[in-house]
């Protein structure tokens, strides 16, 4: 059997188990070991009905561990009766799943792999290779999170605001892997957004496929970073820049402002110019100002002194960093950035040489001490 369809239909077998009575966790195992065995050696003749002929083998997996198990012996009663005959009924559990998965009893982390499991339909090697981590810490961060949401009830109502910034945690994740985590961040969004209106979801999309748009510019061939205003502009992605933009138009029309949508408002402005020169800095600015106000984000109002930096200057740029803790992550590189700007090259090279001890990741430290070595190389002495 095709196995893109097949992993497609996962959340809504899932779904439908956990409505005949099995626990999520039970569900869970029972779909991923029917989707093994289907992939393996399913019929020689393709089911007409592949969906229900999924929730069948699915429900009979859960049959057999449940009476292996002890412990569920209770549940006897109501798990004996087979799904009744003919095709599964057309209800689609995504949008549950994701309020399950995202269930503000689990950390982050734990909800994002937990999503990509139930909702993704990644196995638990890719995930753990997303990560970085083994395939056994993977298994038991996965396995801590199910027994987490198992006792809670599949219908009640989830936090769409918890399930967007585990879907935000996954795009941000990057592209490590087998699995490209901001492709698969964008379709799980894709799919919420079929299946509620919410300005918040479109504003999450918008944002993901305005960042995304840039992919391919933000590295040069050796690996290493290329800062926004050196990217070449004709490498973007102009389809999902024109789809952002749209989707983005669309959600801010509702006048309901959210933090995703005004991130979004932000990357429009960015692609919207041809050229670095050409950003409209002063609108950046009062967008900055519109997410510090719905968010009081002290990583906000760091970016928003870059913003006030290029709009106004670099000195109103340090004005505006001046107040900010700065133990905030990549706030020296900021002011290393902002000194440069001011002429100030001797405090920028000390900043930068700084800042690349504390980069979170290799390619950022390597970009951070080659900016280093640039002042450094033109510097007086």
């Amino acid at each position: 059997m095709d196995e893109a369809l097949l992993r497609s239909l996962t959340p809504s077998v899932l779904g439908i188990l956990v409505r005949r009575g099995a626990d999520f966790a039970a569900a869970e195992d029972a779909v991923q070991e029917a989707l093994v065995e289907t992939l393996r050696g399913g019929p020689a003749d393709p089911p007409r009905d592949t969906k229900g002929w999924l929730v069948t083998v699915a429900w009979r997996k859960f049959l057999d561990a449940t009476r292996s198990d002890a412990a569920r012996r209770r549940r006897e009663d109501r798990v004996e009766e087979e799904p009744p005959p003919g095709p599964a009924p057309a209800v689609d559990d995504t949008l549950q799943l994701y309020f399950l998965c995202g269930h503000p009893s689990l950390t982050p982390s734990s909800a994002v792999a937990l999503t990509l499991r139930a909702v993704g339909g990644l196995t638990t090697r890719q995930i753990a290779q997303a990560y970085l981590v083994p395939e056994a810490t993977m298994a038991q961060r996965i396995s801590r999170a199910k027994r987490t949401v198992s006792g809670v009830r599949f219908d009640r109502p989830g936090d769409v605001a918890t399930v967007l910034r585990v879907l935000y945690l996954v795009f941000n994740e990057g592209y490590s892997g087998d699995v490209d985590l901001a492709s698969e961040a964008i379709r799980l969004t894709r799919q919420l957004a079929a299946v509620i209106d919410h300005p918040e979801v479109a504003g999450l999309l918008a944002l993901m496929l305005l960042h995304h748009a840039r992919r391919a510019a933000r590295t040069a061939p050796d690996g290493s970073l290329v800062p926004l205003a050196e990217q070449d502009r004709g490498r973007w992605d102009t389809v999902s820049i024109a789809e952002g933009v749209g989707i983005l138009q669309a959600a801010l029309a509702r006048d309901r402002l959210g933090e995703f949508q005004a991130q979004a408002a932000i990357a429009a402005l960015h692609a919207d110019a041809l050229t670095a020169e050409e950003t409209d800095w002063v609108q950046i600015v009062e967008w900055y100002d519109e997410l510090a106000h719905l968010t009081d984000s002290p990583v906000v109002r760091l970016n928003r002194a870059v913003a006030v930096g290029e709009a106004d200057g670099p000195r109103a740029g340090l004005a505006a960093l001046a107040p900010l803790d700065a133990s905030l992550p990549r706030h020296t590189a900021v002011a290393a950035y902002l000194h440069e700007r001011d002429g100030d090259l001797a405090t920028a090279a000390r900043l930068y040489a700084e800042a690349a001890h504390k980069a979170p990741d290799l390619a950022e430290r390597d970009h951070l001490t080659r900016q280093a070595a640039r002042l450094n190389a033109h510097r007086p002495w």
